[in-house]
């Protein structure tokens, strides 16, 4: 594993990032969740959510006033066992994190737990919350809608967002199987990514119009915003390589992140008024909690979760191919990799960081790569 970009300390990293939300309007305990939950994308090596999006999706859209930098949140409907929550236009992050704990405290109590939340923010990387499940010997399940981004098959026209389903497990190994991926092909922080990096978008992941690939990333970003481009659903354009069951799965988050929480979807999710002004995206999230005691009881179910992997892990391998993954275990590996040395920050998120301490006087901040 080599990495040839400067290495920024976790602990730098995390006490400027929330500095910065703190200058913001944020308040403390609320600015480190936030922090911690962009930089744990980071320390998995899922870097199209962390440092990357730290100015783009958060301090930007505050600044703007799309983004309530004080949350509250409030539960507008409860059971034994579910509840709705209302953000407020508040930041998705403290949203999220009290929403999966809600989830969770009720299957403490009751097996079982489920909050759907409407009117919330970006909650940066889905994982972060069914991870909160899995180190309670927990299935976590969470999904989001978003600005509309897919096009449905057989269509052009982004209608429905990335929207990720995904799925945490505990096991018996060092690291819980985590699946955490949007239902599209692609997803618009890798697109960031690509494009601050000055890399083309790879051929197949977004049409435009004209039902044709589309690469340039700058350029797809701009598209994407004003309905020129589209991501394929997952498995790609048409019905040949199964992209529908992307674009049903998309479909599915889109109907549990609205329809439970009675909350905003599709084009409603746009950022935008019908005179082109910037407005908040109401997003919503749906976070499911099963405690594994209620069943067969959680050694058991982390023995044989455990015993699946390491089977799949084991079975043979194509020509050429050293190893077979499976997820969270990738991430696992680039976890030990970075633990000791940092997140490593490419020269676009370096300008970034440079110029927000300089712009909110954060003069006790010094970065290595300066």
């Amino acid at each position: 594993m080599k990495e040839d970009r400067p290495f920024l300390g976790w602990k730098l990293a995390e006490d400027f990032m929330t500095a910065v939300f703190e200058k913001c309007g944020v308040p403390k305990e609320d600015a480190s969740v936030c922090a911690d939950v962009l930089l744990e994308s980071d320390r998995r090596g899922i870097e199209s959510h962390g440092c990357n999006r730290f100015k783009s999706i958060y301090i930007d859209r505050i600044k703007e006033g799309t983004l309530n930098p004080k949350t509250e949140y409030e539960i507008v409907k409860e059971t034994p066992t579910t509840a709705v929550v209302d953000g407020h236009n508040g930041m998705g992050m403290v949203i999220g994190t009290k929403a999966m704990q809600l989830a969770i405290d009720k299957a403490k109590k009751y097996g079982m737990g489920m909050a759907a939340v409407r009117n919330s923010n970006h909650y940066g990387i889905a994982g972060y919350y069914v991870t909160m499940c899995t180190k309670n010997n927990m299935v976590g399940i969470t999904g989001t809608n978003a600005r509309p981004s897919i096009a449905p098959t057989f269509g052009v026209e982004n209608m429905l967002g990335t929207n990720p389903l995904t799925f945490g497990l505990p096991t018996d190994e060092p690291f819980p199987f985590v699946l955490d991926c949007a239902t599209s092909i692609s997803q618009r922080g890798k697109i960031e990514f690509y494009a601050k990096n000055g890399m083309d978008t790879p051929a197949g992941m977004v049409i435009g119009n004209d039902g044709k690939a589309v690469t340039d990333s700058a350029q797809i970003l701009e598209d994407l915003i004003c309905g020129k481009a589209a991501f394929a659903p997952l498995g790609g354009i048409g019905e040949e390589l199964a992209g529908y069951k992307g674009y049903g799965y998309a479909a599915v988050v889109e109907i549990l992140s609205a329809a439970l929480q009675a909350g905003s979807f599709l084009k409603m999710l746009s950022g935008k008024d019908a005179k082109g002004n910037k407005i908040p995206y109401p997003l919503g999230h749906f976070f499911l909690a099963i405690d594994t005691e209620a069943f067969m009881g959680a050694e058991s179910f982390k023995r044989t979760a455990g015993e699946i992997l390491r089977q799949l892990r084991a079975s043979k391998k194509a020509p050429g191919q050293e190893r077979i993954f499976t997820a969270g275990e990738k991430e696992y590996e680039i976890w030990q990799y970075r633990k000791d040395k940092g997140v490593p920050v490419g020269e676009a998120v370096q300008k970034e960081f440079i110029k927000l301490r300089d712009e909110f006087g954060l003069t006790q901040f010094t970065f290595p790569f300066e």
